[in-house]
């Protein structure tokens, strides 16, 4: 039972961080700020997970926002919520950047937000801009055993869809 309650409580911390990024990039975005001069200005020294993901919203905006735009059917991104765009791109940097947590976890915890500090369309709509960007950032694997895939691997690869990878190759 103690170890159930450790991974609740690690959930509820990991949640937690989504949460205090959504606010301090929503609070970086009003007062046209940076992410990292939002962080350095807190009281509270933010956690890893949260400085880690308003840092790399941060840095890696300008990508993300593209992959936001040109799948974003009858959206421009200058239309959508502030908090809609600000859920997404926190969403989508760690579905780039986290590769070990679940594609499912971070579509839920994204949407989870957008429910709660949004519009009440905002959950629909974040979930479906989640699946359709996890199907480019995080292709499906294929193996031989596997049936006949819909899509190429090629038109799901994250260089196709200029995007920041973690594991990138610098060089």
């Amino acid at each position: 039972m103690a170890g159930r309650r450790r991974n609740a409580s690690e959930t509820d911390r990991r949640s937690d961080s989504r949460e205090r990024s959504l606010t301090l990039l929503y609070e970086a975005e009003t007062k046209d700020l940076s992410g990292h001069d939002v962080l350095a200005a807190q009281v509270v020294e933010p956690d890893d997970l949260t400085r880690m993901l308003v840092g790399g919203v941060h840095d890696h905006r300008e990508r993300i926002d593209e992959l936001i735009a040109a799948n974003a059917r009858g959206w421009t991104l200058g239309r959508m919520p502030e908090i809609d765009k600000t859920v997404l791109r926190i969403a989508i940097f760690e579905l780039i950047s986290r590769p070990e947590v679940p594609k499912a976890v971070v579509i839920d915890e994204a949407v989870r937000l957008a429910k709660r500090f949004s519009t009440d369309d905002s959950g629909r709509f974040v979930n479906g801009m989640l699946t359709t960007i996890s199907r480019i950032v995080r292709p499906p694997v294929i193996t031989p055993t596997d049936a006949t895939p819909a899509h190429s691997a090629q038109e799901y690869s994250a260089e196709s869809a200029a995007i920041p990878s973690a594991h990138a190759d610098p060089g």
